[in-house]
C-alpha cells in the first residue's frame, strides 16, 4: 500500500512543503528512508518503531520505504517522526488516507509515543498557510508559538494515540483559538525602567536619541556607573514591534530553538552575549548554519559589555551585518541568510583598571597599557558606532536619593513621536529610521541651515573625522531635529551630534 502525508522542512527561516510518501510492500522486513535525510531523520526509524509498539500499534514486518519529496532538498531534524508514523498506520489500514488529505503534520516522537516540540514551528505554519494548507497538526508544546496565526486550523497534539483518535474521528482535537497581537502586548511587563537610573542625565538623553533614530551607541565609563542597567532599559523606550516585525523576530528564535514560553515575541529582543562568545555563536554558523546572536537581536538591541575583551575577528565580523542589515552564513552542509537589523549598544572601561579620568579613584595603568587596551577596537568598527557617550561614576549621595527620575514610558512617548515623523518621511522608500539613510536619500532627508553646514564642515576638519563619521553625525543630527520638532537641521542639532563623536579623538587620537 502507498500513503501520502504532508509535512514541512526548513531552509533558514523559511519553510518548504515536504511530501512524506510511505510504501508498504511484500518482501524481507526492511525500513528505508530516502530523499536526502540527515542523520537525525534516519534515526527516526528507531523512534517511530518504538513509539508505535509502545502506543499499542503493530509494526509491519514487511518492506517499508519512505520517500521525502522533493528529493533534491536536504531534510533535517526529527520533525518528520509524527507524519512518518501516521503514514505507516495509513498503509496498514488503521487510518483512512482521506483523513490525512489537506493536513500538514510535523512533530518529534518519544519512545513512549508522546509528541515533543520541534524547532521552526512558526515558519513551518506560515509556509503551510502560504501554500494553501488549511489544517496543521503540531506538538502541543509549540501551540503558544503559533497562536497568533490566522487563516488556518491548528490542532495541538501531545501523543501519537491522540493523533490517531483525531484522524479516525474517535476523539477530535479542538483547534486553538487565535490570540490578537494587541492582547499579547497588553500582557507584557518590563523588568527594567529608566526611572531606576540615578543621575546620568546626559547619557539618558543620548540613549533616547539612539532609540529614536536606531543609532549604535558606545558607553565609556568606570565600573559601577550604570552602563549595563541603562543598556537593559533600551528596549523599554523603543516603539512596539508591528505584528510583521514580531513574526519575523519570532521566526528567527523559532529556528534557533529559543522561543520564550509565552510564544510570540512581544518585546523587542535584547541579546547580551558574553565576551568569550565564539564567532559562530555571535554571527551564526554550526553544521546547519543556525542564526547567531546578531540575528536573534533582529528588530531589537545587541549589547556587548566589555567591548575590548571580545575577540578581534568577532568584532570585525560585525561590520558587514551592521551596514547591510542581514548576514549570509555558508557552511559545507548549508547556506542561510538571516536578517540582522539591530541597535548595537556597547560599553567599556576607559582603561584596563577602569579608573582613567575618575574623580574618586586613581588610574594605575601606564600609557602603553591604555593604548593597547583601546586599540583592540578598530577604527572602521568605531566609525560605524554613531554615538560615543562618556558615563561618569555616581556620587554616593545620588544613590541614596529616593526620588525617581523620568520613567521609560515618558521617554518612549517622545521616541514614538520621532519615529512617526520618520515613518511619514520615508514612506515608500523601504527605509525604517534615520540610521538607514544612504547616499541617495541622505541629502534630501537632512536639509541643513547654512550655518549648521558650516559648523559640521569645520568640526569634521578640526577633529580629522572620516567621511563615514561625517554622515553618522548628520544622521544623528537629523534624529535630534526630529525629537525637537524641526524640519531643517540647525546649529544646535549639529553641535549636539558632534559632541557624541569627540570621545574617539579624546581616547583614540
Amino acid at each position: 500500500m502507498l500513503a501520502f502525508i504532508h509535512s514541512c522542512g526548513l531552509s533558514g527561516i523559511e519553510g518548504f512543503p515536504v511530501d512524506v510518501e510511505v510504501n508498504l510492500a511484500h518482501g524481507m522486513p526492511m525500513f528505508e528512508i530516502v530523499g536526502l535525510p540527515d542523520a537525525s531523520v534516519k534515526e527516526s526509524r528507531e523512534r517511530v518503531r518504538a513509539a508505535l509498539k509502545n502506543s499499542g500499534f503493530p509494526f509491519p514486518a514487511e518492506r517499508l520505504t519512505v520517500n521525502l519529496a522533493p528529493a533534491d532538498l536536504k531534510k533535517e531534524g526529527p520533525s518528520y517522526d509524527l507524519p512518518l508514523a501516521l503514514g505507516i498506520l495509513a498503509c496498514m489500514g488503521t487510518l483512512g488516507q482521506e483523513a490525512l488529505q489537506g493536513v500538514m503534520v510535523f512533530g518529534e516522537l518519544s519512545l513512549d509515543g508522546s509528541v515533543r516540540p520541534v524547532r521552526g514551528a512558526l515558519p513551518m505554519v506560515i509556509s503551510a498557510r502560504e501554500h494553501g494548507v488549511r489544517q496543521v497538526l503540531l506538538p502541543a508544546a509549540n501551540a503558544n508559538e503559533v497562536s497568533c496565526i490566522e487563516g488556518l486550523e491548528i490542532f495541538p497534539v501531545d501523543t501519537l494515540c491522540a493523533a490517531v483518535r483525531h484522524f479516525t474521528g474517535e476523539l477530535p482535537i479542538p483547534a486553538i483559538q487565535p490570540v490578537a497581537y494587541q492582547t499579547l502586548i497588553s500582557r507584557r511587563q518590563h523588568a527594567e525602567d529608566f526611572c531606576h537610573v540615578k543621575g546620568q542625565t546626559q547619557a539618558k538623553r543620548a540613549l533616547e536619541i539612539a532609540a529614536a533614530g536606531g543609532h549604535n551607541v558606545l558607553m565609556i565609563g568606570p565600573p559601577g556607573s550604570g552602563k549595563t542597567l541603562m543598556a537593559r532599559c533600551m528596549p523599554t523606550i523603543l516603539p512596539d514591534m508591528t505584528f510583521e516585525e514580531a513574526l519575523e523576530a519570532t521566526r528567527i528564535h523559532s529556528v534557533a530553538g529559543t522561543v520564550p514560553e509565552q510564544g510570540l515575541l512581544t518585546e523587542r529582543p535584547f541579546r547580551s552575549p558574553h565576551h568569550t562568545a565564539s564567532y559562530a555563536s555571535l554571527i551564526g554558523g554550526g553544521q546547519n548554519a543556525l542564526p547567531g546572536e546578531i540575528s536573534k537581536a533582529h528588530n531589537g538591541c545587541l549589547y556587548l559589555d566589555e567591548l575590548p575583551e571580545y575577540r578581534r575577528d568577532v568584532l570585525e565580523a560585525l561590520r558587514q551585518p551592521m551596514e547591510d542589515g542581514f548576514v549570509t552564513i555558508t557552511r559545507v552542509n548549508a547556506q542561510s541568510t538571516y536578517p540582522s537589523r539591530f541597535i548595537l549598544v556597547c560599553s567599556m572601561n576607559p582603561c584596563p583598571c577602569g579608573h582613567l579620568g575618575s574623580r574618586t579613584q586613581q588610574c594605575r595603568c601606564t600609557p602603553n597599557e591604555i593604548r593597547r587596551y583601546l586599540n583592540r577596537i578598530s577604527g572602521p568598527l568605531l566609525d560605524r558606532i554613531d554615538m560615543h557617550i562618556e558615563v561618569e561614576s555616581i556620587p554616593p549621595e545620588k544613590l541614596s536619593e529616593t526620588t525617581l527620575s523620568e520613567d521609560s514610558a515618558h521617554i518612549r512617548e517622545r521616541v514614538v513621536r520621532a519615529r512617526e515623523v520618520q515613518v511619514r518621511r520615508y514612506a515608500g522608500t523601504g527605509l525604517h529610521c534615520n540610521t538607514d539613510l544612504n547616499a541617495r536619500t541622505l541629502a534630501g532627508a537632512c536639509r541643513m541651515k547654512p550655518e549648521a553646514q558650516a559648523l559640521l564642515l569645520a568640526s569634521t576638519e578640526s577633529l580629522k573625522m572620516s567621511n563615514r563619521a561625517y554622515t553618522r553625525i548628520l544622521k544623528v543630527a537629523r534624529t535630534i531635529a526630529d525629537l525637537d520638532g524641526y524640519d531643517v537641521i540647525g546649529e544646535e542639532q549639529i553641535a549636539e551630534a558632534v559632541q557624541y563623536r569627540t570621545l574617539d579623538r579624546k581616547y583614540w587620537g
